[in-house]
């Protein structure tokens, strides 16, 4: 291959993540772009904000649920019509929720839309797995992460511009729009260079034999709990960030968006370091690092917790934990897709639906720890432990 033909290839690689890493950020758009609007809409709705947040978890309930069926039927139907689907369900959806007039219209095509956005981002594993494996495998979730790592710093300010300027029903046609970019996207930039390949006998394996092949890869599934937990640890922070930089030390709003935007940043560069260490050692390797980076991370704020507790004592800490997920997710994701090559699909889907289940469950459960930073710094920190024992143990390599 001359230099000429090496270039094209890393550019068109490089266009392929960016529209996969925005096929996942329909995500981020589809929750944090309308969560400034809680209030507005809560008053158009006739119904109290506690009610108008139901939304966030049937969206998170339908999103695992899309991602169980779909991920699956990617795998006997193939990726292009499943995601293409997706995002078309879910654009349809973005749609009808701009014309909602009351909280059971709100909550009905929420769920209907996270079905469809379900199905549309379980496949982009399952679709990098078709072509890729092991080092090559990692460094391209990690180019995808990086991309994807703008999409939650950016939502809530675009959700908050769109409100002032036209009202909360153009979030959902903002979103809408999105998703119907992302199809042309897909259409004309990955599915025009590449086609998942499967095997001769894969139709005919039913939905039930596929998820129990994947669950009897037992040396897979230490890292669906490891991703299941190092997303916990992200999830217990972003539950309670309010809380522990307002409410317990007293930080302003502005100052609050400026520590949040931080561990953005510090996931960005985390990420970026994951890449070129991938230049030089296995994803399994760094994997580890990454995991006890985060652990050493929660161990620095309780450690600065107890011995001078402060915003700007307790602030490198919370950076380093969560910022170190721009490390963890690519290279488990990469170690945990290499076992399966046949039902990458069906992969992925168990890995996404557990990931969300585990995370809601214990996010849902520090709400009935007392209201205090040492019970979330607890509570990671048990999550942390059972990471370490994850990858520090036999097994913990990649297939």
């Amino acid at each position: 291959m001359n230099s000429n033909d090496g270039r094209a290839a890393t550019s068109r690689r490089f266009r392929i993540a960016v529209v996969l890493a925005l096929t996942i950020a329909i995500g981020p758009f589809a929750v944090d772009t309308y969560l400034p609007a809680f209030p507005v809409l809560a008053v158009d709705l006739g119904v109290s904000v506690h009610e108008v947040s139901l939304s966030i978890a049937m969206y998170v309930f339908m999103l695992a649920l899309g991602q169980l069926v779909a991920g699956p039927l990617s795998d006997r139907l193939g990726r292009q019509v499943v995601m293409l689907a997706g995002m078309g369900v879910f654009a349809v959806a973005s749609a009808f929720i701009a014309t909602i007039d009351s909280l059971a219209g709100l909550l009905g095509w929420r769920m209907v839309q996270a079905f469809g956005g379900g199905a549309a981002t379980v496949c982009v594993p399952a679709l990098v797995r078709d072509h890729m494996s092991g080092q090559s495998a990692a460094k391209f979730f990690s180019l995808i992460g990086l991309v994807m790592i703008i999409a939650p710093a950016i939502a809530p300010t675009l959700g908050t511009l769109l409100l002032a300027g036209f009202g909360w029903p153009s979030i959902f046609v903002f979103t809408s729009l999105y998703a119907l970019v992302v199809i042309v996207l897909l259409r004309r930039v990955v599915f025009r260079h590449i086609e998942p390949r499967h095997g001769a006998h894969a139709t005919k394996i039913s939905v039930w034999r596929r998820y129990v092949f994947v669950l009897s890869t037992r040396p897979a599934l230490r890292y669906i709990a490891l991703q299941s937990l190092s997303f916990t640890i992200l999830m217990l922070f972003v539950t309670h960030a309010s809380f522990i930089y307002q409410g317990h030390f007293g930080a302003s709003a502005a100052l609050f968006a400026l520590l949040f935007a931080a561990n953005v940043l510090v996931m960005m560069v985390l990420n970026l370091a994951n890449r070129w260490l991938l230049h030089r050692f296995e994803s399994v390797r760094v994997l580890r690092w990454a995991v006890s980076l985060q652990a050493g991370g929660i161990v620095l704020m309780g450690f600065m917790l107890w011995w001078a507790p402060g915003l700007w004592t307790l602030v490198p800490g919370v950076m380093v934990t969560v910022g170190a997920m721009g490390a963890i997710s690519p290279n488990n994701q990469a170690c945990y897709m290499d076992y399966f090559h046949l039902h990458g699909g069906t992969a992925a889907a168990l890995m996404g639906a557990a990931q969300f289940a585990i995370g809601g469950l214990i996010g849902g459960a520090s709400s009935l720890l007392p209201e205090s930073v040492a019970a979330v710094i607890a509570m990671q920190g048990g999550c942390a432990l059972v990471c370490l024992a994850l990858v520090w143990t036999r097994g913990a390599r990649a297939a």
